[in-house]
């Protein structure tokens, strides 16, 4: 696999090598200076590539989408597009350079199902003015002591990342809105083909990290919060699980309500590869949304930028109804969309002395949102295990092309697992009011459950 470095990469290679534990330091404001010239406000390249497939950014998807609906169902704004091209198991050759390890491995193993239709590549990435604000004074600001992220606060961290640590933060702390909250749907699907509801749910969240008014003197810390309760199936309903994520994670907390039990437990390891109560127990915390969690156990390494066929602008996958998304033992092609974008490739090797059922893992993350799009974890035998995606949706009211449905693919096992699916649901992803505290703390939830 090739890389293209850009150039702070290629000034940074000595930093690569280093352990994550280093204290790491912020840009000079020089370097930050490219912000407001050749890079995008989040710190993508603004230019498209050479052979034009990936156009130039020029400020992102803010109309109005035909179909909108406020509050409510999301129109696509690219529904009247044909795939330029279909990547199949018989063709794969020829893009080659373009897929992902866990890519290749699907088309492999489902040859006469599985295959990717591309179309023309939109760059919709978008952030409020006061985000791109934020990202230039994080540039000059921000730092990590270890693990931990210090001095950060409502934008992009590292805008212009000097190694994988500083990218995947990025990731963590993408641009997602305030505050919203969705109705959703979760399904496994069996090695035999059979899909399994496992989560009706109402998810709630909020980003404190991005409230507008606030600042790094006045932020404590708690940078993502969720309060997921379930409706069904039968068996589930009433549980609910919450959790608070802090920049330094052993601050992080997760809450569960069993209703069996009627009362609330705090997780003892709500982290790395402990399985998720809010997957049934199939996804760990650090596969939610490709990689959420603590990046404590891994060494990470910024292997350069690339040219990847990448899941993107899944407004389309919304129009289709739940009983038509999946086609035998994964998504129905028709209604996924992938585009050409520039990825930042991050690898994780799991360090010396530490413990983790995928000790190695390369993660994708788009250049111009910085959000994880595809995932591949090897397991200790050597063996590509799973492969992970996660879709974005254009949200002009957002703004932003903002990250929901996500899932995984068990290329060992033949089961997948599909979170947070909205599609027969009254409304997709909505903003919403700043929830409290409370909303996401274990006394909050005692006075929460009621089954």
């Amino acid at each position: 696999m090739k890389f293209h470095l850009a150039p702070r990469a290629i000034c940074a290679a000595a930093f690569l090598a280093l352990s994550a534990s280093t204290a790491l330091a912020a840009v000079t404001p020089e370097e930050a200076a490219r912000l407001k010239g050749e890079l995008t406000p989040l710190g993508a390249e603004k230019a498209g590539n050479k052979d034009g497939s990936i156009p130039a950014w020029t400020g992102g998807f803010t109309q109005a989408i035909a179909g909108d609906k406020v509050g409510g169902r999301r129109g696509n704004p690219f529904k009247d597009e044909k795939p330029l091209y279909t990547v199949t198991a018989q063709n794969m050759d020829q893009h080659a350079d373009k897929l992902s390890d866990g890519v290749k491995s699907l088309l492999k193993k489902y040859p006469d199902s599985y295959r990717l239709n591309v179309y023309k590549t939109h760059r919709t990435a978008v952030a409020p003015q006061w985000v791109y604000d934020n990202t230039a004074k994080n540039a000059t600001r921000a730092s990590l002591d270890g693990h931990a992220l210090k001095g950060a606060y409502g934008g992009i961290p590292f805008p212009i990342a000097k190694n994988g640590l500083e990218a995947m933060w990025n990731h963590k702390l993408a641009w997602r809105g305030t505050a919203w909250e969705a109705q959703l749907s979760q399904y496994q699907i069996t090695a035999d083909g059979k899909v399994v509801l496992t989560t009706d749910g109402l998810i709630r969240q909020r980003m404190p990290y991005y409230y507008e008014e606030g600042s790094p003197e006045k932020f404590d810390g708690y940078f993502w919060e969720v309060n997921l309760e379930n409706a069904g199936p039968p068996i589930r309903a009433g549980e609910m699980i919450v959790g608070r994520n802090h920049v330094d994670a052993s601050k992080s907390a997760a809450y569960v309500y069993l209703t069996g039990q009627r009362r609330v437990r705090k997780l003892p390891n709500a982290c790395c590869d402990t399985p998720t109560p809010a997957s049934a127990g199939l996804m760990s915390f650090d596969e939610l949304s490709v990689f959420s969690g603590s990046t404590s156990l891994f060494d990470w390494k910024l292997l350069g930028k690339k040219d990847v066929l990448v899941p993107y602008n899944q407004n389309g996958f919304l129009q289709a109804k739940e009983s038509d998304i999946i086609k035998g033992q994964h998504l129905n092609p028709e209604h996924v969309r992938w585009e050409l974008h520039r990825v930042w490739v991050v690898e994780a090797n799991l360090t010396a002395g530490q413990r983790h059922q995928a000790p190695k893992s390369v993660y994708y993350l788009d250049e111009d949102t910085w959000q994880a799009v595809l995932g591949d974890r090897w397991d200790g035998k050597g063996q590509l295990w799973k492969t992970l995606w996660a879709f974005n949706y254009v949200m002009p009211d957002f703004p932003g092309t903002v990250q929901q449905t996500f899932g995984y693919y068990d290329l060992l096992s033949g089961q997948a697992y599909v979170a947070n699916v909205l599609n027969d649901k009254s409304f997709h992803h909505r903003q919403s009011k700043r929830w409290p505290t409370d909303l996401f703390t274990g006394d909050g939830l005692a006075s929460q459950g009621v089954r």
